[in-house]
């Protein structure tokens, strides 16, 4: 019987990438959905006999009403529509809308599929305890998307997680890996977009560069794995050819390697089970014998130092940091700050006073975290001058 599957977020890379991933005779794909690219959507739609489609941008889905030859597709605008297309729970979702916008679809997708494989980082950084309760109440299945996390979670899911003395997360370094940091704002924005590994959409290039996305990461890795952030380092590996380390109180280390390709999670969520193969280069013994692991410069990326002003019990600083940060790459991709006013404006508003107290309130439901989102762009809208 073939598997009935979603892709909420089609027509970014982790969705086109599952979609030349999914094979017809064994998938049936029920539901795709996208933002604004209603032309790529419906071109998707068609390749693959699809004929349940949502466009959330209004806008964009009335011309997609307008543009839409094939009367057999259906188009819906909104998430809460999600019942009236899935009847009965699906075997398999793939979660890969970024930002807080992809939250509550997250969310929602949890009770309508059996297994859910989840690339929204902001659902695991902001929501995790709020997602994990779902999770269990529905019975759902859930592997992390992201290289590093789905390596842990290959070597780890049949494990006592006691008996896990610390992991790594390696980061290639960003495309700074080989600059000085006082030669940071005279770079062209297209270097700093340039990543040496992994091609990337331009907000988690940036995120790369300034080592955001590893702090994101290092949350992540706490919330899905249960560890204490002292048991979670960084290291910075350039040829992105390792992803994880996983050293275990028994004296034994283990490292989870693969190609530089997300093809290779992305295809382990969906057939997890010996069902179906996917090709890969062969062992590289030139990069095993040349691992170059450096310990990362908080004076190279001061971002990091966020990491020792995390809390230890989740809360709604998480979404204070996703926010802020969100807030002023964007201004950067706008060309409105520099690329060093980044890590200063961020640590210089993530402890102003008007919002320490974010870190004792914790998120009883999404929607304290998508409010709060919208309040603090408003918040920052008026209080950052550049």
């Amino acid at each position: 019987m073939k598997k009935k599957i979603a892709i909420i977020g089609s027509t970014g890379s982790i969705g086109t990438s599952l979609l030349d991933l999914v094979d017809p005779k064994k998938n049936d794909l029920i539901l795709l959905t996208a933002n604004k690219n209603y032309k790529k959507l419906l071109n998707q739609a068609k390749k693959y006999k699809v004929y349940n489609i949502i466009i959330s941008d209004l806008s964009s889905y009335k011309k997609s009403i307008i543009f839409n030859k094939d009367k057999r597709i259906k188009i819906f605008n909104n998430f809460n529509d999600l019942n009236k297309i899935i009847k009965k729970k699906l075997d398999y979702a793939m979660l890969s809308i970024t930002g807080i916008e992809g939250l509550l679809p997250t969310f929602k997708m949890i009770s309508l599929t059996k297994k859910i494989a989840i690339a929204n980082k902001e659902s695991l950084i902001c929501a995790w305890p709020i997602i994990q309760k779902e999770l269990k109440r529905c019975k759902t299945e859930f592997i992390p998307v992201d290289s590093e996390h789905f390596s842990i979670w290959t070597e780890i899911k049949d494990k006592n997680i006691k008996s896990i003395k610390k992991v790594y997360l390696t980061a290639s370094g960003g495309p700074l890996l080989n600059y000085k940091p006082e030669s940071y704002n005279n770079l062209s924005l297209k270097k700093i977009l340039n990543h040496p590994t992994w091609k990337m959409g331009k907000k988690i290039s940036i995120d790369s560069a300034t080592m955001m996305n590893k702090c994101y990461e290092v949350i992540e890795a706490k919330n899905i794995f249960d560890l204490k952030y002292d048991q979670i380092n960084l290291l910075i590996h350039p040829d992105s050819y390792v992803h994880a380390v996983v050293v275990y109180k028994n004296g034994i280390t283990k490292i989870v390697l693969h190609d530089t390709s997300m093809k290779i999670p992305i295809f382990n969520t969906l057939y997890n089970n010996n069902e179906s193969f996917i090709s890969s280069k062969k062992l590289d013994i030139t990069k095993l014998n040349n691992l170059q692991f450096q310990k990362i410069m908080k004076k190279k990326y001061p971002i990091i130092k966020l990491l020792d002003l995390l809390p230890k019990k989740h809360s709604l600083f998480e979404t204070l940091i996703v926010t802020i940060n969100d807030y002023l790459v964007n201004l950067f991709l706008q060309k409105k700050i520099n690329f060093t006013d980044i890590s200063k404006f961020f640590f210089k508003y993530i402890k102003a006073t008007e919002f320490k107290r974010y870190s004792k309130l914790r998120p009883r439901t999404i929607y304290d975290i998508i409010n709060l989102n919208k309040k603090l762009i408003l918040n920052l809208s008026t209080i950052i001058k550049y």
